[in-house]
């Protein structure tokens, strides 16, 4: 019986272990997983900046160039080779009034120059409405992207805490089915035991019954003729050593019965200090999980408050 519960014992405590090491093995998946996800979502975000930036560069290099400002011709480093000569001809709008040449008043190109200045006025207006429009146009493009990986993130992130908690579900639902399992069979090895002493008690009733004590068998009373001389004068009832072999078979009982009960309290003992033990073992997981998950927040506060303060800065 010993060795029976020994070795019952030493099976539910690989069984243990095996549940054990498959939930850190499922739980360094899940953290893997996560880390990878993280890693993607990162690279991804990356990308997304650097082809903004590229599509800004690309936009400033073709629609926003030097020569377009209106302050060009000011700075402009070709502009005395694009300059006119001091003087082209007699007639030379730029002549100066000590060359005799152009008096105060005779501003001839003076329509065509309000022509050219209002069409010029225009154009920079078209352009800078252009330029507008079109950053405009690039802000919402980065906003709308910006929401986008949000909206993603918060998605992938719900389905891992939704498949986290199935997770932890399914593993709660297999130790109650393992903790149901061993109550059966604990239940069923109890009544086993309860028949077989059942059977043990009414066998040894029987042969008290069936016995020679209380059938007073006749081969007691046999004197030294043979079993015909029979000395009913002489009957005293057993003798020593019939006696002392009841007393002995009663003593074995005795020990017999302490021995089982000392057995079933100690295993009632080792039930009680494996279910403390899965229960401690259940919280102290289910605290580290909570830890887990509040790094898990407080690292997506972060990344968060970085996009945060980078969309505030662009």
């Amino acid at each position: 019986i010993d060795k029976d519960a020994l070795d019952a014992q030493v099976k539910e405590r690989k069984i243990q272990e095996a549940a054990e090491k498959a939930e850190h093995e499922r739980f360094a998946h899940h953290m893997k997983k996560n880390d990878k996800l993280m890693c993607l979502l990162e690279e991804r975000q990356k990308n997304e900046i650097k082809d903004i930036n590229r599509a800004l560069t690309e936009f400033h290099k073709n629609f926003q160039k030097p020569e377009s400002r209106r302050e060009f011709d000011l700075n402009d480093p070709q502009a005395l080779k694009k300059d006119r000569p001091a003087r082209v001809s007699d007639d030379d709008p730029r002549c100066t009034i000590s060359g005799m040449q152009k008096f105060v008043g005779e501003d001839l190109n003076h329509d065509q120059r309000m022509k050219f200045q209002k069409e010029q006025i225009r154009e920079w207006s078209l352009q800078q409405q252009k330029d507008l429009k079109n950053a405009l146009a690039d802000q919402k493009l980065a906003d709308d992207l910006y929401d986008k990986f949000r909206i993603e993130l918060d998605q992938k992130i719900m389905e891992e805490q939704r498949k986290e908690e199935e997770s932890r579900r399914a593993v709660c639902t297999a130790t109650k089915n393992f903790n149901r399992i061993q109550v059966a069979e604990l239940d069923h090895k109890n009544e086993l035991e309860k028949a077989q002493k059942i059977k043990d008690d009414m066998y040894e009733i029987t042969c008290l019954l069936q016995g020679d004590f209380l059938s007073e068998n006749p081969d007691q009373a046999i004197g030294p003729g043979g079993k015909r001389n029979v000395l009913v004068d002489r009957w005293k009832g057993m003798n020593q050593e019939q006696l002392m072999a009841i007393r002995e078979f009663q003593k074995e009982q005795v020990l017999e019965k302490q021995r089982a009960r000392e057995q079933e309290r100690r295993r009632d003992a080792e039930w009680h200090r494996q279910c403390l033990q899965a229960a401690r073992a259940q919280l102290l997981w289910e605290r580290h999980q909570q830890r887990q998950d509040q790094v898990q927040r407080r690292d997506l506060d972060a990344v968060n408050a970085g996009l945060s303060q980078e969309q505030k800065a662009k």
